[in-house]
């Protein structure tokens, strides 16, 4: 079963990333470790796809360094 996007904004706050909002379906979050900020589209429980799940292991990944 995939992963929802809920799934994936809570890994992202645990990694100290911050919601700064966003327009519809779209939310932006921000790390003060990076330059650009991670946008995951969706609503909470749509399922999770391939790109982003990448999209977000990585961000977190060059947060931590």
């Amino acid at each position: 079963m995939p992963r929802k996007i809920r799934e994936l904004i809570e890994d992202l706050k645990r990694a100290g990333f911050i919601d700064r909002g966003g327009k519809g379906s779209h939310r932006n979050f921000i790390h003060p470790n990076l330059l650009k900020p991670i946008t995951i589209s969706g609503k909470l429980g749509d399922d999770v796809l391939l790109y982003q799940e990448k999209a977000i292991k990585q961000a977190i990944k060059e947060a931590q360094l």
